[in-house]
């Protein structure tokens, strides 16, 4: 793997063509431009989801796997996250429609499977009703992974989280000062005030929530529990799994389709 290009956008459009046609998966992160509480930049689910899928295609290089990066999205569906300045959010027919514009010009460079992944909730609605139309009106197999579901056992496991935790939490201040700790401003670092509903027997209704109707600084989680070194361990174990996966489908592929895998 060493010396291996794996961000689609530093290649000639020569090189491209060839990477893009090879391609065993073109992943696609996706991000967001919001508020992760008053030690956190705007731009960590950016931040996660540039380095994690590089080391992601690093990983699967190293596994027998050819996969490129496309450039990260910084902008995600966090209408709420509006409530505190800096976010920025698109309406979610936009994003389908950019993400679904993405996809359709890799079906007509010949790509064989997109993966999208994404490092922002506000963005998993809209990215999955995307998904289906990349596949749907132009052929290209895609998929949609979430970066923490894989990671989320050894984050318990590791980091010991608050019962409420996903926001400028324990995991994402972790990876910061794994990735940019000149971006962590320490000395803001506290446990925020959480709202919470009384206890519900069974099922209760779903309303849309801004997030300073749920937490006073912004976050959910305790941040002061981060540790970038339990972070470079989750980010291994997690790769490693995501690796995996990514084979699974491959098999599976072969296992249910033989003659159309490549389509």
């Amino acid at each position: 793997m060493a010396g291996k290009r794996v961000l689609l956008g530093e290649l000639t459009w020569e090189e491209a063509g060839r990477a893009i046609r090879e391609a065993d998966f073109l992943i696609l992160p996706t991000g967001s431009m919001e508020q992760h509480g008053p030690h956190l930049p705007l731009l960590t689910d950016t931040i996660r989801a540039e380095n994690l899928a590089r080391l992601v295609a690093e990983k699967a290089w190293d596994e027998g796997l050819k996969v490129y990066v496309l450039p990260t999205l910084p902008y995600g569906v966090s209408e709420h996250h509006m409530g505190f300045p800096g976010t920025i959010t698109i309406e979610p027919d936009v994003y389908i429609s950019f993400i679904e514009s993405i996809g359709r010009s890799l079906a007509r460079h010949g790509a064989r499977r997109l993966l999208i992944m994404n490092f922002h909730g506000g963005n998993l609605a809209p990215l999955q009703v995307a998904a289906a139309r990349i596949r749907s009106r132009h052929g290209l197999r895609t998929y949609v992974m979430v970066w923490t579901s894989f990671a989320r056992r050894y984050i318990e496991e590791l980091l010991k989280p608050e019962p409420v935790w996903g926001h400028a939490c324990e995991h994402e201040t972790s990876m910061i000062m794994l990735f940019r700790p000149d971006l962590v401003r320490r000395e803001r670092m506290r446990k925020p005030r959480i709202a919470r509903a009384e206890a519900w027997e069974g099922a209760r209704p779903i309303t849309f929530l801004y997030f300073d109707e749920i937490t006073d600084t912004g976050g959910l989680g305790d941040p002061t529990k981060a540790d970038a070194e339990k972070a470079r361990e989750i980010v291994e174990k997690a790769n490693r799994d995501i690796v995996r996966a990514l084979k699974r489908i491959l098999e599976e592929e072969q296992r249910l389709y033989p003659c159309r895998s490549q389509s």
